[in-house]
């Protein structure tokens, strides 16, 4: 029974951790092509990109998408968002994905660059740090196995 036991935590545990190891799925769109795209967003008419389908990139050999990210553009007066899957980059600052990366030019340019990687269309608005909930879920999972096993 004790052999039962530990093989269903172990199945467990697993499913847990399963999440960790699938690619992440980002929208994808430009507010100059789609008006939804913008701000508000309005994903009615979008579909959700699958990043481990989208192809290597000829100047960046071996490196996949592993985030989501999303541009806020000023230029002349002209607010463009660009969603996409992120090759490169860290989430947030520092790993809060709470912030994000603002950078300003001559000409009256203004970009802002989130990239996040703790959900499935992270990048929608503004952007929130870490999956609390399948947090707090996994936790409360082991939490209960182990209680089990030990009676």
């Amino acid at each position: 029974m004790s052999y039962l036991k530990t093989s269903i935590f172990c199945a467990l545990v697993l499913c847990c951790l399963l999440q960790t190891g699938c690619a992440i799925k980002c929208w994808d769109c430009r507010s100059d092509n789609d008006p939804k795209c913008g701000n508000p967003f309005d994903n009615s008419s979008l579909v959700i990109t699958d990043c481990a389908q989208e192809p290597e990139l000829e100047h960046l050999p071996g490196v996949r998408p592993t985030m989501c990210r999303k541009i806020r553009q000023k230029m002349h007066g002209e607010w463009r968002y660009f969603r996409s899957c992120a090759y490169m980059g860290e989430p947030g600052i520092e790993g809060d994905e709470r912030y994000c990366l603002m950078r300003t030019g001559s000409y009256n340019i203004f970009m802002e660059y989130c990239t996040c990687n703790s959900k499935d269309g992270c990048n929608v608005a503004s952007l929130l740090s870490g999956n609390k909930f399948a947090i707090l879920l996994s936790t409360t999972v082991i939490g209960i196995i182990a209680w089990t096993l030990r009676l």
